[in-house]
């Protein structure tokens, strides 16, 4: 709608370059004159989970809808989230450990199943997005708790979340886990492999290749 290319219009008008001038070998210094880089040992924080998720900006945040193999729904979102590749699209979230150690929901039906959606969050769902991320039981499903709109997906069982701009049907293409030094897992990387697109019309252009 004109609201949404509005927006697209607004964003795409602040991706110019800030130097506009620059040329090869001319000097880029921060702009904090002679301040010094502190060096931080990860190992010697409480937690590096504030520095970390503070360090790696700006980054999208994965809205995973899944299903388990009973049918309950699950939707959650995951900051660790990003796309890997894409031959064939492939995209990455880490799904880290609850604080009791168990796995998280969207993980266990990942694991029962190989499927999952990624719906793109946007400022206009905020609210609902981050309401999910309340300690539901596994039984809860989030997406009629916060009221937002399943959309049947085309080759995987989870749904889509209609209110989303762009969804990602994936299937489960593998998996890492991430061992702390004391040799528990604390996080487990899953890969999904991007069988199907879904994007809101008014946000499609062809691009120079046609795509």
């Amino acid at each position: 709608s004109t609201s949404i290319q509005a927006r697209a219009m607004a964003t795409a008008a602040k991706l110019t370059s800030p130097n506009p001038s620059w040329k090869p070998l001319d000097s880029q210094p921060h702009p904090f004159g002679q301040a010094a880089h502190k060096s931080i040992d990860p190992e010697k924080l409480a937690s590096a989970y504030f520095l970390t998720i503070s360090a790696v900006v700006p980054r999208p945040v994965a809205f995973v809808s899944s299903q388990s193999s009973a049918g309950v729904r699950n939707l959650a979102p995951f900051s660790y989230f990003n796309a890997v590749a894409h031959d064939p699209p492939t995209l990455c979230i880490g799904i880290c450990k609850n604080r009791d150690g168990s796995n998280k929901d969207t993980l266990t039906n990942i694991e029962e199943t190989g499927e999952f959606v990624v719906n793109i969050i946007s400022d206009w769902m905020v609210e609902s997005a981050n309401h999910t991320c309340g300690a539901f039981p596994p039984d809860v499903d989030e997406m009629s708790v916060v009221g937002l709109t399943p959309l049947a997906s085309e080759l995987v069982a989870p749904p889509r979340v209609a209110e989303s701009a762009v969804h990602m049907e994936c299937k489960l293409a593998g998996k890492h886990e991430v061992i702390n030094d004391k040799g528990a897992v604390t996080c487990t990387v899953v890969f999904g492999r991007v069988v199907r697109f879904h994007v809101l019309e008014p946000l499609l252009e062809d691009g120079p290749r046609g795509s």
